[in-house]
């Protein structure tokens, strides 16, 4: 039986795709038909979970890809993944991101190192290595950005530093890619809270301060994900916030 859907018969490799809006995104385009590859690089076993239930729904349909991201000379293999299970790659969602404070006076090299591997340089690279499939399917590339891309999060000066280069690298790389490949990105605000402990009250604050005054869900950001997917062939070059109004 042929999958029905708007994304039937089209391959999406999701970095960070084991857990959280990662994983969220990986259902949604599952959902239209997508065939998945989920990256991970220490969730094993999230991501184990992940593809069983997805191959479970419909099988053969999604695989796991291992890779440190920081190391620029793995990437390669997770396009190869796909294109060696599936043959073909239409849509590359960088997703995958590391997040943690670094104040000013205790910041280390290789904190830097990491918060702009994981957030700038790993999306450019894949992006590089993606870009030769992408172009044979009139793909996608999908940047996970942030709302602190734009507005810097106290105490995040790496992280928040590193995000705004990946709204200006999305926009480089649509001009760069087009006319065959289009690139965006998604900025979330307050759907999903930090995996870290954060205060109650903090919480309250940044709900607060949104003009819907609710916080948002994954699937806010997935189906997001999924309409800059299937809806969108004349978007590119922008960064969608979803965030209740939180960046007014």
């Amino acid at each position: 039986m042929q999958t029905a859907g708007p994304l039937a018969g089209r391959c999406v490799l999701v970095t960070g795709g084991a857990k959280r809006l990662g994983a969220a995104i990986a259902r949604r385009c599952h959902e239209a038909g997508a065939n998945l590859v989920v990256h991970y690089h220490r969730s094993r076993p999230s991501a184990d979970a992940l593809v069983a239930d997805l191959n479970s729904a419909r099988a053969a349909s999604a695989v796991t890809a291992c890779a440190d991201l920081n190391d620029v000379a793995c990437l390669p293999g997770l396009v190869a993944a796909a294109l060696d299970e599936f043959g073909r790659l239409d849509v590359l969602v960088n997703n995958a991101s590391t997040f943690y404070p670094t104040p000013v006076g205790t910041i280390s090299l290789s904190q830097f190192d990491d918060l702009v591997g994981t957030n700038l340089r790993a999306p450019l690279f894949l992006s590089q290595a993606a870009a030769p499939a992408l172009r044979a399917t009139q793909g996608l590339v999908l940047n996970m950005v942030d709302i602190h891309g734009r507005r810097p999060l106290k105490a995040h000066p790496v992280y928040s530093a590193a995000k705004a280069g990946l709204v200006m690298l999305t926009m480089s790389l649509a001009r760069e890619l087009g006319p065959e490949i289009r690139v965006n990105g998604i900025a979330p605000g307050p759907v999903l809270w930090p995996e870290r402990d954060l205060d109650p009250a903090l919480k309250d604050e940044i709900i607060a301060k949104t003009a819907l005054k609710r916080s948002g869900s994954p699937d806010d950001i997935a189906r997001t994900a999924l309409y800059l997917a299937t809806e969108a062939p004349y978007v590119t070059g922008q960064v969608i916030t979803v965030d209740g109004g939180r960046s007014l």
